[in-house]
């Protein structure tokens, strides 16, 4: 009977969420960075402070004594279910800081999922968010509104990316004192909704 439970698990597909909670626990076994490594896609992007390569950024860095924790507290996934974002809380040194992170993954052709966008900020007070939350999908109507579009620049300081399908949609933008945004929305049927609106102050 537990050999069949554990056969039926292993073959369930594994979701954006399942991903964002195996990238949060290997932080804890194998270390803050090489987890970080091990999940990043070949072109993923992080904010130091400019947007760039995650992998040129991770290369070389040390594991911290202590990894930061996170899990999921909302999730985003396109219609054709290959592009999803989460954003959720994050615990340092058991609360001594606290803050916010949000992710934008997409699946792999072997049915894996590698994060091709992080970035995140510290708060005040943590988000009271988590649990066993469900992914929100978006609308498979095509969509008749217009994509917002944001040019790449060559200096990371703009760019935008879109699913397959263009269900979901993310830009950010970084100002010249290192201030950002990072916002998302999924096509809901009838018009663009925001899923993630983030604002970062600079350093």
């Amino acid at each position: 009977m537990i050999e069949a439970l554990l056969i039926l698990a292993a073959e369930r597909a594994m979701t954006a969420i399942d991903a964002e909670r195996a990238f949060a626990a290997d932080a804890q076994k194998l270390g803050q960075w090489t987890a970080f490594r091990k999940h990043a896609a070949k072109d993923a992007i992080m904010f130091v402070p400019r947007a760039g390569s995650a992998h040129e950024f991770l290369k070389d860095k040390a594991d911290p004594p202590v990894a930061v924790f996170w899990w999921p507290g909302r999730s985003y996934v396109s219609c054709d279910g290959k592009t999803a974002i989460s954003t959720g809380p994050w615990v340092r040194q058991w609360g001594k800081s606290v803050g916010y992170f949000t992710t934008v993954w997409q699946r792999q052709a072997d049915g894996s999922w590698k994060w091709v966008l992080d970035h995140g900020d510290n708060l005040e007070v943590p988000r009271a968010e988590g649990g066993d939350i469900k992914a929100k999908q978006a609308s498979c109507s095509r969509p008749t509104k217009p994509l917002l579009r944001i040019m790449t620049t060559t200096d990371g300081t703009a760019g935008s990316g879109r699913s397959n399908d263009g269900s979901i949609i993310w830009h950010w933008h970084v100002r010249s004192d290192g201030s950002r945004t990072v916002e998302a929305a999924l096509w809901n049927g009838s018009d663009w909704e925001t899923a993630v609106q983030d604002s970062v102050k600079a350093e």
